[in-house]
């Protein structure tokens, strides 16, 4: 495995990762960040129309659905990485049936090939948990959360050296490379380029394993917030 310093760079070698949800908003701009800085980045995507963007970004894509896959066949797609990030998601298409496929099964199966590849290290994109606090919303946002939720609980109770993400609102503004990253902070909005960048530098911090992170913009730099958590 590769040893670690906060720039992702590894002192003898390049980091391998997976990202599950390879062609998401935020899994692309991750496997860029990844690759600019000389990691291997590979990204799982399902039809092969996303996989010329994913080369575009000198990300490997490997084309596997996540919901037809079994666990053996993720687990051949993670063998010889580093990390899995989970960052896919039915982002509100195809209802709580894509959902609970998804951003539920989907994880579960994740887990469970990330234990039987041997790879230690797993990052998931979650919920922040007041997410439409105080708005009259769809059940099916309801159960998004819910199986957000019961994916937090799974991955926590793993014996993966695991990291939960919870970003609050995401936009598509440019980042601003500061953020507020914490166990526990006030709601609020984050750019998908900063969510990717926060990844970016938890993966670099073996560190930050063990722990569930709430994340918005705010005014501390993406690697100076992540190196707080670190005693």
């Amino acid at each position: 495995m590769a040893l670690w310093s906060l720039s992702g760079r590894g002192s003898e070698e390049q980091m391998r990762v997976v990202i599950v949800g390879g062609h998401g908003k935020v899994g692309l701009r991750l496997g860029r960040l990844l690759a600019e800085r000389g990691d291997d980045a590979v990204g799982l995507v399902r039809a092969q129309d996303q996989t010329a963007d994913l080369k575009g970004a000198g990300v490997e894509p490997v084309l596997l659905d996540l919901v037809a896959a079994s666990v053996d066949e993720l687990a051949a797609a993670f063998e010889g990485a580093d990390a899995v990030v989970f960052s896919a998601g039915a982002g509100g298409k195809g209802g709580q049936q894509a959902t609970n496929a998804i951003d539920g099964e989907g994880a579960v199966k994740a887990v469970a090939a990330a234990e039987r590849a041997g790879v230690r290290r797993f990052l998931l994109v979650s919920v922040f948990m007041d997410a439409g606090r105080g708005r009259d919303l769809p059940d099916t946002f309801e159960n998004y959360v819910r199986v957000k939720r019961a994916s937090d609980v799974h991955l926590a109770a793993s014996a993966l050296a695991w990291t939960i993400l919870r970003p609050g609102t995401l936009t598509d503004e440019p980042g601003t490379g500061r953020i507020n990253l914490g166990p526990a902070i006030a709601y609020g909005a984050v750019s998908r380029d900063d969510v990717a960048a926060t990844l970016a530098a938890l993966l670099a911090s073996p560190g930050t394993s063990g722990r569930v992170l709430e994340l918005t913009e705010g005014e501390v730099p993406v690697a100076e917030a992540v190196a707080r958590l670190v005693p």
